[in-house]
């Protein structure tokens, strides 16, 4: 196993990349691939940036040039359901690219060409990413955020959802628009920018992959101020502790 772990901010994957033994880094495209051994597993830590096009193309890079066998994506989301709170973790179990619409030559959301709307994660991986992050929330979080921090950001009795997220080029921060999207996709969970295209390009190269996103907001109005808040104050620690506690899990 080579395990590629991309984040869009440098915030998302603060400390994984210092965690590294024997790091190598590689630049290519406009991005620095840092190989070397985390917790035991063999793994590149790469930065994708914002958005669908920047994800395809680091995922493919880490495929084609990085020979690596599984892909994490790991970041925040805005939340897409009313029972998935700030500080919850969503684990992916299919995802969607929202802003994919070829009406009339194809249906809405579907892929062209692949006959898709949804591409599934791979179960197994999935499976221990999210086992990763219950242990984290259920052992992990004090260590992490105190009562006081907790409080501030009112994050409250955070949990580890399964199902489906949706992916476009778009920062949604407007309450009638996630309450559209909810309505024309009822089992959404979570919205972010950049998942559904690493799904696509793991599909057609037979990769397995998986996707965790913290909630940072509520997509709402005041998402903005959110997100960045949150991303600055718990983005970080959570996908390090929730990343180790994975590579543990895989390791022989």
């Amino acid at each position: 196993m080579r395990l590629g772990i991309i984040s869009a901010l440098h915030e998302e994957q603060q400390g994984l990349v210092e965690a590294l033994q024997g790091p190598v880094t590689r630049s290519h495209g406009m991005r620095d691939y840092t190989l070397g051994t985390l917790w035991n597993i063999d793994a590149v830590c790469v930065l994708s940036r914002l958005g669908k096009v920047a994800a395809a193309m680091t995922a493919s890079i880490l495929v084609e040039k990085y020979g690596v066998t599984h892909i994490v994506f790991t970041g925040v989301a805005g939340s897409g359901d009313k029972h998935v709170k700030v500080g919850d973790i969503v684990v992916a179990e299919a995802l969607l690219q929202h802003d994919m619409d070829a009406r009339p030559l194809f249906p809405r959301f579907e892929v062209p060409l692949t006959g898709l709307q949804r591409f599934a994660t791979d179960l197994e991986l999935s499976s221990q990413l999210a086992a990763a992050a219950d242990d984290f929330l259920r052992e992990g979080l004090d260590s992490v955020l105190n009562a006081g921090q907790r409080q501030e950001l009112a994050l409250q009795q955070a949990q580890v959802h399964r199902g489906m997220i949706a992916s476009g080029d778009q920062f949604i921060s407007s309450a009638a628009h996630i309450r559209q999207l909810k309505q024309d996709l009822p089992d959404l969970l979570a919205v972010e920018m950049e998942g559904a295209a690493v799904a696509q390009v793991c599909f057609e190269l037979g990769v397995p992959f998986t996707v965790m996103r913290t909630i940072s907001d509520n997509a709402n109005e005041e998402a903005a101020v959110d997100f960045m808040r949150f991303v600055q104050t718990v983005a970080s620690p959570y996908a390090f502790h929730v990343i180790r506690k994975l590579c543990q899990r895989l390791a022989p």
